[in-house]
């Protein structure tokens, strides 16, 4: 009996190359649809999918390849099965080669409900998850990438190796395990329009393996798990450098989320995902500058993301300093021929920028995944809650608002004194509030006097206010909600000092 092979694919890429050596190692072949008239224009000889079930395509294409012979004659076992294979003449297919209707890139773009419905695929899928379960005997293929392989082997062995199979079969299973994600979350926001269902699915795309995790001990890969059209690392180009690790993409991804916050020209940089110098200017340059002379020494080695494409002059004082990389929309002039003179630094480009924030977050626990919605919540100085006797100036107003964009972005617990353009001090990750508004002011390089300072949540105790009032704030914005606020608003007053209430926390842990 001559092996069989059935072909079924929507992306016909590497077809011809395929049939052709499969009729060389003597193989069959049963095809449906396009696939057919593909490989008919191109002289090989195939035998439809109706000629093997005696009945034709019918529903406009639905059904085709939906049959007892077609899935009898993959699932069929070696020797359990044959007296089933005699009785009703299944016919033996050794190799099914079919990839499915691109559903993910339909409702990407612009599509009616009716076309993403007509691009679920149903026999194909029957056809990965029938051949992927008897691949004992049967092989299954489901990306063109595979084709070479599967006819190396087939002229070197005469067969395709059990190892192969085993691989191609896991393969087959991951090819349907997204589609069938894709498919649920696009009917789950179409229809029910909520994010955390009873299940939660999530598939990533890996985009590369990683040198090493947090640690050089640790294996790591680097995987998509969404599409949006929010500016992302995962959007960008590399320019020039080493590959990203497994640090440089979590500190650019926490980089590009600070200065996505911003609307004028403002620079970041990041050391171990915390912002050690934040500001905004008139242009990039002056923004980096001010960035970089909040804490000098911690930028060192550090990531720097900007919103604007970054200019020569910019390029030229970051080049006075060893960072790890650099992200931004775009280099002006000679700005990246300037930066490619340290050979190691990761220049990245990202030139569709859309700063508005999408999708989710995840983090892993011991057998189970949390989920949560970004913090897309924004801040409207104009809806704060003044407690203290003495109103906010103007000045005091914009340097709170400027210390709120970023003390969110600051791991937990996170205090940021700032003007109005420009952080001056970051404490972060600190078990103690007080602790970390010390921190902030050990850790600023200008004259505290004057700064606002901005708390992700509220002050347990006066002793946050002390250390602030020591350091020379006036002006604090927090959350409140502590059984204790009262005795906080009593030492601000005390200080005369001025503090707003948000009503909600930033917490970052």
């Amino acid at each position: 009996m001559s092996k069989k092979a059935l072909l079924s694919v929507y992306d016909k890429t590497g077809i011809i190359d395929l049939a052709n050596g499969l009729m060389e190692s003597g193989f069959q072949l049963i095809t449906s649809g396009g696939t057919a008239s593909v490989l008919k224009e191109s002289g090989i000889p195939v035998d439809p999918v109706e000629t093997i079930t005696g009945s034709p395509e019918m529903l406009g294409g639905r059904v085709k390849t939906l049959h007892p012979f077609i899935h009898g004659g993959i699932l069929y076992r070696k020797e359990e099965d044959q007296g089933d294979v005699r009785e009703y003449g299944l016919p033996g297919i050794d190799l099914v080669a079919v990839n499915l209707y691109p559903f993910k890139e339909v409702v990407r773009e612009e599509h009616t409900l009716q076309e993403a419905i007509e691009k679920i695929d149903i026999g194909g899928v029957a056809l990965i998850r029938a051949a992927a379960k008897n691949h004992e005997r049967v092989t299954v293929a489901v990306s063109p990438s595979d084709y070479p392989d599967i006819l190396r082997e087939l002229k070197e062995h005469g067969e395709v190796t059990d190892e192969t199979r085993k691989r191609l079969a896991v393969q087959g299973f991951q090819h349907t395990a997204d589609y069938d994600t894709s498919i649920y979350h696009y009917f789950q926001n179409r229809y029910l329009g909520e994010l955390f269902t009873s299940k939660y699915h999530i598939i990533g795309e890996k985009m590369q393996d990683l040198r090493y995790g947090e640690n050089p001990n640790q294996r790591a890969a680097f995987y998509r798990t969404e599409h949006t059209s929010e500016s992302s690392i995962l959007k960008a180009k590399k320019l020039h450098g080493k590959e990203l690790s497994y640090n440089n993409i979590l500190d650019m991804d926490a980089a590009l989320d600070m200065v996505k916050d911003f609307r004028e020209p403002t620079v970041v940089g990041v050391k171990h995902n915390n912002p050690c110098g934040i500001a905004s200017g008139e242009d990039l340059r002056e923004a980096y500058m001010k960035a970089y002379e909040c804490d000098p020494v911690s930028i060192f080695g550090g990531v720097v993301a900007a919103n604007r494409p970054i200019p020569e002059d910019m390029a030229q004082e970051m080049n006075k300093i060893f960072l790890e990389g650099v992200i931004a929309p775009g280099y002006l002039d000679g700005a990246r021929e300037i930066l490619m003179n340290k050979k190691n630094i990761r220049i990245m480009e990202l030139k569709d920028w859309n700063p508005e924030p999408q999708g989710v977050s995840f983090a892993k626990v011991a057998e189970g995944l949390l989920v949560q919605e970004r913090n897309f919540k924004t801040l409207n100085m104009d809806e704060v809650e003044v407690k203290s006797e003495r109103e906010p100036t103007d000045e005091e107003k914009r340097a709170m608002e400027f210390a709120w964009k970023v003390v969110k972005h600051v791991k937990s617990n996170a205090i940021v004194f700032a003007r109005s353009d420009r952080a001056v001090g970051i404490g972060a990750g600190q078990t103690s509030r007080v602790d970390s508004v010390k921190i902030a002011h050990m850790k600023s390089r200008s004259d505290t006097k004057g700064c606002a300072m901005a708390s992700d949540a509220f002050f347990p105790f006066r002793d946050g206010v002390d250390a602030a009032a020591e350091a020379g704030i006036t002006a604090i914005i927090q959350p409140g909600g502590s059984i204790r606020d009262q005795e906080v608003i009593d030492a601000v007053n005390e200080y005369g000092m001025s503090m707003v209430f948000t009503g909600y926390r930033v917490f970052r842990h």
